[in-house]
């Protein structure tokens, strides 16, 4: 497909990618540049990519308090150096990251950080339901694969959509901000505390609460 040159511009801004490799790889994805930013990065094309290798141990812990003390995060993000650490635009990256685990509730960073029992579980239980819903068994396995998949898009924090921007992922959003910032970043680690959980109460909805504030 044709691909406009303020697309180009754009990609080529976010990724720090050459002019014709931004082309090529929106022409790959149908002009979709949150696609092209992962085909840059694969192909170790973008800013994001060429920086990824590189020690970042400064950053900030940001924390987040949401509904009077109902529901608490706190997340380790780390850059290369301490002059970073300190702006405002790391900082508003992180404060983003915080509200995001509050409203999504995600249980790990990354897939890789999932242990192997529990896909192993989640399988077994996702192709008990294909085969109670009367799949045929031959695709069973290709659907289980799906399922998995949005297992991973539900619980890993990197693979979630932005709740302030459905249309990219957080993992899509870090690489923005490695290309913008100019240093890598890494989200290292997190915590998420929500008042009484575990434990037998009335139900309220504090993550919804936690959503429609972030996308004001």
């Amino acid at each position: 497909m044709a691909v406009n040159a303020s697309a180009v511009k754009e990609l080529r801004e976010k990724t720090g990618a050459g002019m014709l490799d931004c082309k090529k790889a929106l022409e790959e994805t149908n002009g979709d540049i949150a696609k092209a930013i992962d085909v840059l990065r694969e192909k170790g094309l973008s800013a994001a990519a060429n920086k990824a290798g590189r020690a970042a141990t400064e950053g900030t812990v940001e924390s987040y308090i949401h509904a009077g003390g109902r529901i608490g995060v706190l997340v380790e993000i780390n850059c290369e150096t301490d002059f970073v650490g300190k702006t405002d635009q790391f900082k508003d990256f992180a404060r983003d990251i915080a509200m995001q685990i509050a409203a999504a509730s995600p249980l790990y960073v990354r897939r890789e950080e999932v242990p192997a029992e529990a896909i192993e579980k989640e399988k077994e239980i996702l192709k008990a339901q294909a085969l109670n819903e009367g799949k045929p068994e031959k695709i069973v396995e290709k659907m289980v694969e799906g399922r998995i998949n949005k297992y991973y898009e539900e619980y890993c924090l990197l693979e979630q959509s932005f709740v302030k921007d459905p249309d990219k992922t957080i993992s899509q959003l870090l690489n923005e901000k490695i290309s913008t910032i100019g240093e890598n970043i890494s989200i290292r680690r997190f915590a998420r505390f929500e008042l009484g959980e575990g434990l037998e109460k009335k139900e309220d909805n504090f993550v919804e609460e936690v959503m429609a504030q972030v996308k004001r």
